[in-house]
């Protein structure tokens, strides 16, 4: 019996994939999504705050500090709230809020920066953290890509349980590089117990560790990628890369959804930056004419990407897959028709399917006929101060002067109904369609730019 959350971090269990084509090869997945908060993370989290510890850096009372793209800041936020430690993170805008609300549940303090900059700038997640921590009285800066204790807890950890679990015979394992610890202290251990076994990198396009790898050469500039936690736009302190003769770049669109189709196939809830690493896999695995045994990683658990890499009209919006294409206003539309009221609804009703999906107006539908508009300020005008008036019915208090576009409609109508202040309600052959917000046309034309 386990004394404490913590004590129940690692020693993850190993999977066999069978149901998809790995050639000749044996592919095998470590689960470090059953790790406590959920991530491989929670292996180095522990072991760098208990590193502090021993080393006098981080006293009782102390603030511990981070700069996390990932999932290192929710194995932090577990180790500080069971230790009883103040947690500052900094993290970029591109973290899901699952994450985010996750560290926050767990009382973490969260400064939000921008994703879009580079390392230099002042709002570069980890300049920003390491400004934060000077400022900070009795605080600890856990720099993962810094700390030496990151690696040497896969070293420690990872690497041996692995050859324990694999029987002493590995022949390659697939991983990516965040901060470059897990890397780093598996390349450490197999170099001493199994020479032989072959580093290979799994990176997202835009990254600029496969050029690396492939050349010798960092590229000054890096691309930008939607993969969280994995790839990166400078080579971290403690990445050691020199074992890494492979490497494969994968694309957003790939990753995303090799970690849908992991979850169908496997019934592996995971993260995109699993979905690369088994896309990275599977393509060393058949390339291969002679039989290996090949281990990878499913990183963390893709509970914290519900509203991201399983939503699809997220996916959609971000070109990551492909909706029907009309040629038309159709194309700007996120939400086709999927939620809506009835005239005879209450609006206690159209109140809580604004809240559930974060919209701030709903079509108002009798079968597939548009009666009207309910929105935000319709429901405040007609409750009020009077809770009792959310009994009411949406009938009564529905905008039903609208103005309609058909879906031939020349795109430079939106912007007059935007300028206007109105929200274009787009109907095809007497059938609503779908409205068409801000957001939307944003969207659609962003996706056209990366086209």
């Amino acid at each position: 019996m386990q004394n404490s959350a913590l004590d129940l971090i690692g020693n993850t269990p190993i999977l066999k994939i069978t149901r998809f084509d790995t050639g000749v090869c044996d592919l095998f997945v470590k689960l470090e999504n059953q790790n406590p908060s959920g991530s491989i993370k929670d292996r180095i989290a522990l072991a760098m705050v208990e590193g502090a510890e021993r080393a006098g850096l981080l006293k009782p009372g102390g603030t511990v500090i981070e700069a996390t793209a990932g999932n290192t800041g929710l194995g932090l936020a577990l180790v500080a709230a069971l230790k009883g430690y103040r947690l500052i993170l900094v993290i970029p805008d591109k973290m899901s809020q699952e994450k985010v609300r996750t560290v926050r549940a767990l009382g973490a303090e969260v400064v939000i920066t921008r994703s879009d900059v580079g390392k230099g700038h002042p709002a570069y997640y980890q300049d920003l953290a390491e400004r934060i921590h000077r400022e900070t009285p009795n605080s600890f800066y856990t720099n993962q890509f810094g700390n030496e204790t990151n690696p040497a807890a896969h070293e420690a950890s990872t690497g041996p349980e692995i050859w324990e679990q694999m029987e002493h015979r590995v022949d390659a394992i697939i991983a990516g590089v965040g901060s470059g610890g897990t890397m780093t202290g598996l390349s450490r251990f197999f170099a001493k117990v199994s020479p032989k076994t072959e580093m290979v990198l799994a990176d997202p396009v835009g990254s600029i560790l496969h050029h690396y790898i492939q050349t010798g050469e960092l590229l000054k500039e890096s691309g930008s990628w939607l993969i969280e936690g994995m790839g990166e736009d400078f080579l971290p302190t403690i990445a050691d890369l020199s074992r890494v003769k492979k490497s494969y770049s994968i694309s957003d669109a790939e990753s995303f959804e090799m970690a849908r189709e992991v979850f169908r196939r496997e019934g592996l809830l995971a993260g995109s930056s699993s979905g690369l690493l088994m896309a990275a896999a599977l393509r060393y695995c058949q390339e291969q004419t002679e039989p290996k045994r090949v281990v990878t990683f499913i990183c963390d658990t893709g509970a914290r990407y519900i509203s991201k890499l399983f939503d699809d009209v997220w996916m959609r919006d971000q070109g990551l897959i492909a909706g029907e294409h009309y040629g038309d206003l159709r194309d700007y539309i996120s939400q086709k028709v999927s939620i809506s009221v009835d005239p005879g609804d209450t609006l206690h009703t159209a109140y809580n399917r604004m809240r559930a999906h974060g919209i701030s107006q709903l079509p108002v539908l009798s079968g597939e006929e548009l009666l009207g508009i309910i929105d935000e300020f319709d429901l405040f005008r007609a409750v009020g101060t009077n809770r009792e008036h959310f009994s009411r019915q949406v009938r009564d208090v529905m905008t039903t002067n609208l103005e309609t576009l058909p879906p031939s409609a020349d795109p430079s109508a939106l912007v007059s109904l935007f300028e206007r202040d109105l929200v274009p309600i787009i109907v095809h052959e007497g059938r609503f369609v779908g409205l068409i917000t801000k957001i939307d046309y944003l969207n659609y034309q962003r996706r056209k730019n990366h086209e």
